[in-house]
């Protein structure tokens, strides 16, 4: 990254074993996102640092502070709540964007 980061509009980190939902979030990769964001901020750049797997409301947070600026919750999101429940993707999301408030 530190010779193409200029040219990147994103740098995606996946911080499960690609291949399937619903797997827990790899705590290395914090440090991971701790380094990135220092590279970009080091280069004034507004580029994207995106987090994909594990993401959840009890760990958001944590991620943000690392430095993730966009999210992929899938399992998050579409394995919660009760399937009768027509709010049940609003309610999960107000969650998660609370949690990053608190960031």
């Amino acid at each position: 990254l530190e010779h193409t980061i200029e040219q990147l509009d994103m740098v995606l980190l996946m911080s499960v074993n690609p291949g399937f939902g619903g797997q827990s979030f790899i705590p290395h990769t914090l440090e991971k996102l701790k380094t990135v964001r220092k590279l970009i901020d080091a280069h004034g750049l507004a580029t994207r640092l995106e987090i994909d797997g594990g993401v959840k409301i009890d760990n958001i947070k944590e991620i943000a502070s690392a430095g993730a600026d966009t999210f992929v919750a899938g399992s998050a999101i579409f394995g919660a709540g009760k399937d009768d429940d027509p709010n049940r993707y609003d309610s999960i999301l107000k969650a998660l964007r609370e949690s990053l408030l608190k960031a």
